[in-house]
């Protein structure tokens, strides 16, 4: 199953949860972020739970400081 993260395509195997995705990239435990699904953000404890389909759209924001 495909899935687009950030507008790179990512490949899924079996698993098609949310987390799979934050796991692949190293973010399941990095504080800061935000996920939407098309369009749609997910909070942070449905991230375990959420599924992913094929072809959705994953977009991840990370808050970074600044002044």
């Amino acid at each position: 199953m495909k899935v687009k993260v950030n507008s790179n395509w990512q490949e899924l195997d079996e698993e098609n949860q949310l987390i799979t995705i934050l796991k692949k990239l190293s973010l399941e435990e990095k504080t800061g972020i935000a996920v939407a699904v098309n369009a749609e953000v997910i909070p942070k404890r449905e991230w375990y739970q959420f599924m992913l389909h094929e072809n959705d759209e994953v977009i991840i924001i990370q808050a970074t400081q600044g002044g």
